[in-house]
């Protein structure tokens, strides 16, 4: 099954505890703090790889978690790093972050990498903490949590030459007949719902990769139908055959069917507008095609003078195999698509939009007799923290005075005995002390 669109949740691993620990050695007295940094948790990196064509994957796993990095040992020994979670997706997808909508990385090249959930750094040892003035802490950090989101993976098939044109103009035929792909064919509109790519092999070694694109219809560009799903196939083709239905079925217009698919083409993407085209004028083993043609070719000329008209039968093979030739041709002189730079530089700026400086700012409410302080600083600090030892609560007093929380608590009212929250973690304002209860 042909899948283009998934959304997954990713979270990078958590780091790992830092641990309190001293050296308990023979003939080391007071041998001081010996407590390691936990390991860095694993980053989530979605890497390209040229043997996927579709996202089916993601529709049986949608959750992916890395690692958390090991916790610190004694000794002083650093606790192990997570190894990096790498996600395999198939060339063409573009990554987007479900929140923002903004397009993280467009992946189109075997091994192209980006990071899109950063694991969290480890947490610091006792040995970290050491001071002339407090040689043997007794204070350590938790691990940082990873990076977590939603993205939206979108898949635009890569393919050297397009095929584009109403419903039940004969792209799937066309397809069949030119390569070894076995597209579903029927006298029905919207027969085809999903890309199907063949590679059509041309002579003395020539080839290229052709896509039978699902059948637009007027309106695509605004979401009529599936517009949205198939057009974003298109804007990888280096090379657009727009097939018509010649005998004009069903009591078309050629001309008309012809103008409204490039209207479509061009309000969904301006750049589709100056691709290069060739018209399949297709269906001419029926009778009246060939007058159509003859009419198509006048009215064309009084608009787009230099685009190529070939007549062709999928069913009879007529002028199929000169079609193939001049598409070849025309690939050769069409450059290919431009490298887009390596994402793996660009993950701090392009990936990552949290600011990782912190300032003093805080704001203090009350809710009955609760104060609740509210900092981006402190409550980083207090989720790292291991809160159960006097050193840590000590650590966190001081903060606290010296972004000036004391002085702001006691302008506001605050008393000995009154309860202070700040995030989970609740405590006893004490007058005139250097920390809390």
């Amino acid at each position: 099954m042909f899948v283009d669109k998934a959304k997954v949740y990713v979270k990078g691993g958590d780091g790992g505890d830092g641990i309190v620990a001293f050296r308990r050695e023979k003939y080391v007295p007071e041998g001081g703090p010996a407590g390691g940094d936990g390991g860095r948790g694993s980053d989530v990196i979605f890497r390209v790889d040229e043997g996927l064509r579709t996202l089916m994957d993601f529709r049986y796993q949608r959750h992916f978690k890395g690692q958390r990095g090991v916790k610190g040992r004694n000794k002083s020994q650093h606790g192990a790093n997570a190894e990096n979670m790498i996600v395999r997706i198939p060339p063409g997808t573009v990554i987007i972050d479900d929140d923002t909508g903004e397009v993280l990385a467009d992946l189109t090249r075997h091994g192209q990498q980006v990071v899109v959930a950063k694991g969290g750094r480890g947490g610091r040892g006792n040995i970290r903490f050491a001071t002339p003035n407090n040689p043997a802490p007794e204070l350590a950090e938790h691990g940082e949590e990873g990076e977590e989101r939603w993205i939206v993976l979108e898949l635009k098939v890569m393919a050297d030459v397009g095929l584009v044109g109403f419903p039940s103009v004969g792209k799937s035929t066309l397809l069949s007949v030119v390569s070894a792909a076995q597209p579903k064919i029927g006298a029905y509109h919207f027969t085809t719902i999903t890309p199907n790519l063949g590679v059509v092999d041309v002579s003395e070694g020539r080839s290229f990769v052709m896509a039978d694109l699902p059948g637009l219809i007027e309106g695509a560009h605004e979401g009529v139908g599936l517009g949205h799903e198939f057009l974003r196939h298109v804007e990888r083709t280096r090379l657009i055959i727009h097939v018509v239905d010649m005998a004009g079925s069903e009591g078309r217009d050629p001309f008309d069917d012809w103008q409204k698919i490039n209207d479509e083409l061009r309000l969904y993407n301006a750049d589709l507008e100056n691709r290069p085209q060739i018209v399949a004028a297709n269906k001419m083993d029926m009778p009246e095609s060939a007058d159509n043609l003859e009419k198509f070719k006048e009215q064309v000329g009084k608009v787009r003078p230099d685009l190529e008209i070939m007549p062709i039968s999928s069913l009879t093979r007529q002028g199929v195999q000169e079609l193939l030739y001049r598409a070849t041709d025309l690939l050769d002189q069409i450059p290919e698509a431009p490298a887009i730079e390596e994402v793996t530089e660009l993950e701090e700026r392009k990936v990552y939009k949290l600011d990782k400086r912190e300032d003093d700012s805080f704001t203090i409410k009350r809710e009955n007799e609760t104060f609740i302080v509210e900092s981006v600083k402190i409550e980083r600090m207090m989720k790292r923290m291991q809160l159960n030892t006097h050193d840590a609560i000590l650590k966190l007093a001081r903060t606290l005075r010296h972004m000036g929380v004391d002085e702001e608590l006691r302008q506001r009212g605050a008393t000995d005995g009154t309860i202070v929250r700040i995030g989970d973690f609740e405590f006893e304002f004490v007058e005139g002390s250097s920390y809390y209860y």
